[in-house]
């Protein structure tokens, strides 16, 4: 079923949902032994399918009664995230009755259901004959949706789905499920998240006074060794930080390992390149303060699940673990006796670990939080690449340059990661007040709503300054991607997503560049405007620049005149212009 929003919505006058944004669309599937949520924040949206697996039936109820509202949350975080990219933000949600099943028969069910799920969607979005009279679509939209694989997806689910796409007439087959095993960017063997949060590790630690990468620090870690987020965060700290980083505790599915002292580096990155759980670390290389709990008893179990808690450390990173682990009846439980924090810095590599209140009452206490919307966002930006590597290359070209492609992503994820990282606390010096939370919502709110302005005036917008914007969409791709296919991009990509791609890159490089009280304070009607002055402006300062850097002007006063032109030239000159 395709369905109005404002069914979920208590109070049709108000474009919200209990005081949350209305989704644009929401599709309902249910099926033999399932239910299954997709929300999507924008006609182009892209998002992880994820299967939820009870294991008995007072968690089923549990998980059902919660169903919607996870999936919405997740969703929305997609949406904050996606703030850099062409697409907004969805999520979809099988909620598969695995009560009383044997191994064999779970993973049957959850197979069957990745097929039946899709087939559903591919029922309300693909227009053909056979469907046609049966579909309600009262946008009258072209619908753009992109999968990407989220917990207990599998290469064989990504592979059918893609498939699938391509038989039942779906425009970009290839485009409609990320993480491809042969001409995808896999986010595990890449690290594409990890390399993210890194990024905001670092420059949340200097913010408080500790250079990583040249004195010691201390983190501790939900997710394991074998998972995507915890296991690549670990190898990357030990390429960056080196001696300087002591992990001292790590929790996971198979129990907790901790050691105030440092955990053993040598036995951890054995364990993340075998693809070993925490339960495998080697009982010999445990320090004399070091200890080890599995969850084969009670006490065991309790000591995994209060580690993030207990244990002292400069940094703490949730990179595994259910939503709403931490949340306003056990917040408390993350201080310590003296009421201060058992790590002052939170670093959210997973999505929805910690409840808005319990990220309040963190603030209120002191916590730095860095929320998931920004920390772990490199990952959906990857999957936006790899979207436009389907639509512009072919699968046996793109294998080919894969690894050139590949580096020049993990670059430009790095610096989308620092140049948000940079702006939060740039924001929070400059605008005190609100929550790092907060201000990152912020941030992702001004790029959307930019985004949003600009893709409705260019449809206004004469022809030859649309082209004249153009080259910001091949800026966006990684520089080789855009050598091999740069000509293709009017005859193979969605005029849709290209007028969406030019808005996201505008709209981020007038944030990151000015802050979002730039955006905030011109009317939206002239956003578009603006934005095309701003790179005319741009291009002029930087041309005065080097003609300066080239004068005979003493090297002090050109020096100063250069940060003058550097710090406010792009502003000045769009005044002028007016």
């Amino acid at each position: 079923m395709r369905l109005d929003p404002n069914i979920m919505n208590a109070d049709e006058s108000v474009d919200a949902v209990d005081g949350k944004e209305l989704p644009f669309g929401i599709f309902f599937v249910h099926g033999r032994r399932f239910n299954a949520f997709h929300v999507r924040f924008r006609d182009i949206a892209r998002g992880g399918l994820r299967l939820v697996t009870p294991g008995s039936s007072e968690q089923l109820a549990m998980e059902t009664a919660r169903h919607y509202d996870e999936c919405y949350d997740l969703a929305y975080a997609q949406q904050l995230k996606n703030k850099d990219i062409p697409e907004g933000g969805s999520k979809a949600v099988c909620l598969i009755d695995t009560t009383e099943m044997t191994p064999i028969g779970k993973n049957f069910a959850m197979r069957k259901c990745v097929k039946a799920f899709t087939d559903s969607l591919l029922d309300l979005i693909v227009d053909t004959e056979e469907t046609r009279s049966h579909i309600v679509n009262p946008t009258e939209l072209s619908e753009v949706l992109y999968l990407g694989p989220d917990e207990q997806v599998v290469t064989d689910d990504i592979d059918w789905i893609i498939d699938r796409a391509g038989e039942r007439g779906y425009a970009t087959p290839p485009a409609f499920m990320s993480s491809k095993p042969r001409s995808g960017i896999n986010h595990k063997e890449f690290g594409v998240t990890s390399e993210g949060v890194n990024v905001y590790l670092e420059v949340a630690l200097k913010s408080m006074g500790i250079d990583p990468r040249a004195g010691p620090f201390s983190v501790k870690i939900t997710g394991g060794p074998d998972g995507d987020v915890a296991g690549n965060l670990i190898k990357i700290m030990f390429r960056d930080y080196g001696d300087h980083v002591n992990i001292v505790g790590i929790a996971d599915h198979s129990g907790c390992i901790e050691d105030p002292d440092g955990l053993d580096r040598q036995e951890l990155m054995r364990l993340v390149t075998e693809g070993q759980s925490i339960d495998s670390f080697g009982a010999g290389v445990l320090g004399p303060r070091g200890s080890a709990y599995g969850v084969d008893d009670d006490a065991g179990i309790r000591m995994r699940n209060t580690m993030h808690n207990r244990l002292e450390a400069d940094a703490f990173i949730p990179a595994g673990g259910r939503p709403s682990t931490i949340n306003m009846s056990n917040w408390k439980n993350f201080l310590k006796d003296d009421g201060t924090p058992s790590s002052p810095l939170i670093v959210e590599g997973a999505n929805l670990f910690i409840t808005e209140g319990a990220r309040r009452k963190f603030f209120e206490n002191g916590i730095i939080i860095i929320k998931d919307s920004s920390a772990n966002k490199c990952g959906v930006i990857t999957s936006s690449y790899e979207i436009c590597a389907a639509m512009l290359l072919d699968e046996d070209e793109f294998v080919q340059n894969k690894e050139k492609i590949v580096a020049e992503v993990l670059v430009k994820l790095r610096e989308l990661a620092r140049l948000e990282a940079e702006l939060l606390f740039r924001e929070m010096k400059h605008q005190p007040g609100p929550s790092h939370p907060e201000t990152s919502q912020r941030i992702s709110a001004a790029m959307n709503s930019a985004k949003d302005a600009i893709i409705s005036a260019l449809d206004t917008m004469p022809g030859a300054e649309r082209d004249e914007l153009l080259p910001f969409f091949r800026d966006h791709l990684p520089a080789h991607m855009t050598e091999i296919a740069g000509d293709r991009i009017l005859d193979r990509v969605p005029p849709a997503y290209i007028k969406s791609a030019v808005s996201s890159c505008l709209a981020s490089r007038l944030v990151y560049r000015e802050g979002t009280r730039f955006i905030t304070d011109i009317p939206a009607p002239a956003l578009a405007t603006t934005a095309l002055n701003y790179v005319r402006e741009e291009k002029r300062v930087a041309a005065l620049s080097a003609a300066l850097a080239d004068s005979d002007v003493a090297e002090e006063e050109r020096d100063a005149i250069l940060e003058l032109l550097r710090a406010g030239g792009v502003r000045t000159a769009i005044g002028l212009s007016k």
